[in-house]
């Protein structure tokens, strides 16, 4: 794609540098004319680039900061050459998340973005120019959270669910209806009464305006077994959901527990239905049943708004789902019509945007591991530096191709930020710092584990060792195995499968059912006593929960989720292992069948399945016993007193019940434990009931 007139790696240091001075509050100098030229076709070049990214691949190179910045200094200067500026500028532009795959569908009103501001002096201009504007200063405003994810129109007419677009262009989107249909939150039909008992009316047509987004904690889970898989976490929440919510067939995005908020309306008709305030139409939409605002703020000046603001910075780290700043809106909905919209934003609000937490430190060494499916993940080991509340000495560096775009070497000064809040990630070098005999990292070509030469499949970006007996892969396989998202062996650490790979007692995944205490005793850490238990928990292993026996053997492209609908199915290992692409076909997405039947079908693996059913393997299919929890679900966070997690699942499974991963209106109980943290938060600010252990006990009739 030849849009830059520098290198990547060059155009990526500049926008460090951008982002630079717009955290410092400073301005490029001042540019001559052609030097100006020059400059802004680059910048143009720069931004419709990372737009493409952004919008329509749902994979941006560069964070939120850097591409701001980039359209920050472009509208600079074309503010001070607007001869220079030739037909619509990219800082006019909603950006395009139409990606050609989808029925395209017009808005009834167009959608439009928010102005945005980065400076306290910024969002009290903004409050100062509607109190010039509207000739008063008793304004109040509403303060909400800016969630982070894929601006969504969802259209009902005559109270019924009809589509689901995204913004698109603001005039037109891709109607993603069937895919949106996956999230619980979502209802098909809107409430004609109220919480009260009382009518509701409900509109002809309305058109609602929101985000959909991925909650932290599917976020975690899925980060969870990528990790485990040996693939690299995601960066971000909303490139997963935008990701997602793209994908062609609805059986891949149901497992990816997609969440929906409602902030705002464009058509609604019969008109005389409009709300008098912001504050009016989110009590509306919580008397509809749909998924509103869990909280916002009031402010009745300057003062009170910027008070607001950084309460919600404050709050952030600890809010159930993604934000990156706040929205402030002028409550009155008359008043608005006053203050009236640009082309692609309107007048009466903007969106205050959080500065990254960020970090300089040392890169001092990049190593690369080996997942259980081959794929090497190289880490940047980090001089120790703390950021958002946390010592980082560690962060994923993604891939060969993360590496060679950032020209990241062992030896440079940094640029750390969490990412999404949570996963540290590098996102840019001082190269002022660099010394002069650095030299670019050379990715390996071998295994470090075996030496195999590795391989890399034309258009991914993973390079993977396709050694299958390599014995880091089997290390890592046996580790998710035995884990407690698996079959949970008590007692079998990494520690341990390190010595017994070594010590080639195990070579293969059965091997681990043919463990005596003889070969256990003298191994490190593990004494008469503990090798007993050892040798029990294995034992106990031959009947764990089905689905959790599926997900710990590494199947390709099947996560907790799937296993989950697998165990339904099939409910039996040996009927899993004997199905066939149009069986798979029944619970999972074209791709992830296929490669599943693929799997099944080689002569290896189904040498290791008949290994496990000879050795007395014979994994349980759980089902509902009884029906104490119909109709409930739970939401698990801390540690209980005396259960496990996986235990705590399996008995509110039993039990009729159901376990998710995230709060949201629709949960019936949060079971809190010690250590809980930010869904306890959600599930206060949401009314959801919390109980313990004990008063949980109670429902299931074992207390």
């Amino acid at each position: 794609m030849k849009i830059f007139t520098v290198s990547r790696v060059a155009g990526f240091m500049c926008l460090w540098l951008l982002s630079a001075l717009v955290a410092t509050g400073a301005e490029p100098g001042p540019l001559q004319p052609e030097a100006a030229r020059e400059r802004m076709v680059l910048l143009r070049g720069q931004v419709a680039y990372h737009d493409e990214l952004y919008y329509k691949k749902s994979a941006p190179e560069i964070t939120d900061a850097a591409y701001d910045a980039l359209k920050r200094e472009l509208s600079v200067l074309e503010q001070q050459f607007p001869a220079l500026v030739a037909g619509i500028s990219p800082t006019d532009s909603l950006g395009d998340d139409r990606n050609g795959t989808f029925q395209l569908y017009r808005h009834r009103e167009r959608m439009q973005s928010l102005a945005k501001s980065y400076t306290e002096s910024e969002l009290r201009g903004f409050n100062a120019r509607l109190e010039r504007q509207l000739q008063r200063n008793d304004l109040v405003y509403t303060i909400e959270p800016k969630f982070d994810g894929l601006a969504v129109s969802v259209t009902y007419e005559r109270g019924k669910l009809v589509r689901a677009v995204t913004r698109g262009n603001g005039i037109e989107g891709d109607e993603v209806t069937v895919n949106a249909l996956t999230i619980a939150d979502l209802p098909r039909e809107l409430s004609a009464k109220g919480p009260d008992g009382l009518a509701n009316p409900v509109p002809d047509v309305i058109e609602l305006r929101g985000e959909i987004y991925l909650p932290w904690a599917e976020f975690k889970r899925i980060n969870v077994e990528r990790e485990a898989a040996g693939e690299a976490p995601f960066a971000h929440p909303r490139n997963v959901a935008a990701g997602t919510l793209k994908l062609s067939d609805p059986r891949e995005v149901a497992p990816r527990k997609l969440a929906l908020v409602l902030y705002g309306w464009g058509a609604w008709l019969p008109s005389a239905g409009l709300p008098v305030s912001q504050r009016a139409f989110h009590a509306q939409v919580r008397a509809w049943g749909l998924p509103g605002l869990a909280g916002y703020s009031v402010g009745r000046s300057a003062d009170e708004v910027w008070a607001a603001v950084q309460e919600f910075d404050r709050l952030r780290p600890g809010l159930a789902f993604p934000v990156d700043g706040a929205v402030v809106k002028l409550d009155a909905v008359a008043l608005r019509a006053e203050v009236g919209a640009t082309e692609h934003a309107p007048r009466w609000a903007t969106a205050y945007k959080f500065a990254p937490d960020r970090a300089e430190t040392q890169l001092l060494a990049i190593t690369v591991q080996v997942g259980r499916s081959g794929v090497l993940t190289p880490v940047a080991e980090l001089s120790p530096v703390s950021l958002g509340g946390a010592v980082i000495s560690r962060a994923t560096l993604h891939n060969a191709d993360e590496i060679a775009r950032g020209d990241f070497r062992v030896g440079d000064f940094v640029y750390v930020e969490k990412a999404g809040e949570i996963i540290p990630a590098i996102v840019g070098v001082n190269v002022a710092r660099r010394a002069a005999a650095s030299r670019p990292f050379q990715f390996p070509n071998a295994c470090p584990s075996c030496q195999a030469a590795v391989v890399r499949v034309a258009g991914e970006s993973a390079v993977r060792c396709p050694n299958s007996e390599c014995s880091a892969q089997l290390r890592r396989r046996v580790q998710h195995f035995a884990s407690e998202a698996g079959v949970e062996i008590e007692g079998l650490g990494p520690a341990l499968i390190d010595a017994l790979v070594t010590k080639a007692l195990i070579r293969e995944l059965p091997d681990l059912y043919r463990l005596r205490r003889a070969d256990l005793i003298g191994l490190p850490g593990v004494g008469a006593t503990s090798a007993d238990r050892l040798v029990a928990s294995i034992e106990r292993s031959k009947r764990a929960e089905l689905s959790r026996f599926i997900y710990g053997l590494s199947l390709p492209q099947i996560g907790s989720v799937s296993a989950q609908a697998l165990a339904r199915r099939f409910r039996s290992l040996g009927g899993l292992a004997s199905a066939d692409t149009s069986e798979f076909a029944e619970v999972l997405g074209p791709s992830a069948a296929a490669a599943l039947a693929a799997y099944f079908q080689s002569s290896r693996v189904r040498v290791t399945i008949a290994e496990l059913l000879a050795l007395g393997v014979a994994p349980v299919a759980s089902f509902a016993t009884s029906t104490l929890l119909a109709g409930k679900t739970f939401v698990l966070t801390g540690t209980l007193p005396s259960f496990t997690r996986a235990q705590a699942e399996a008995k509110i499974v039993a039990a009729g019940g159901k376990v998710t991963g995230s709060v949201s209106r629709n949960t019936s109980y949060v079971l809190a434990g010690e250590g809980s943290g930010a869904k306890l938060d959600a599930a206060r600010a949401l009314g959801v009931a919390v109980i313990e252990e004990a008063a949980w006990l109670t429902l299931i009739g074992e207390n």
